[in-house]
């Protein structure tokens, strides 16, 4: 099992180095055989926290919504 990290506000892909120098700005996921990809989670781009499907509704601007 992986990993990879990503921009919490654009959710594209970045280094490992790029996530060392902004923590607070990049989430880093497992991926791999052990993810089923069947749910579908929201997340808030800024924080990177799970939010309730209806805020991701509300603001799909400031969300990024993923299957897991």
């Amino acid at each position: 099992m992986g990993t990879v990290r990503r921009s919490a506000s654009t959710g594209r892909f970045v280094s490992k180095a790029a996530a060392a120098r902004w923590p607070g700005k990049t989430t880093t996921e497992r991926v791999g055989s052990g993810t089923s990809n069947s749910t579908t989670v929201h997340r808030s781009a800024s924080s990177g926290r799970f939010v309730t499907e209806s805020t991701a509704n509300r603001n799909p601007s400031g969300t990024i919504s993923q299957r897991v």
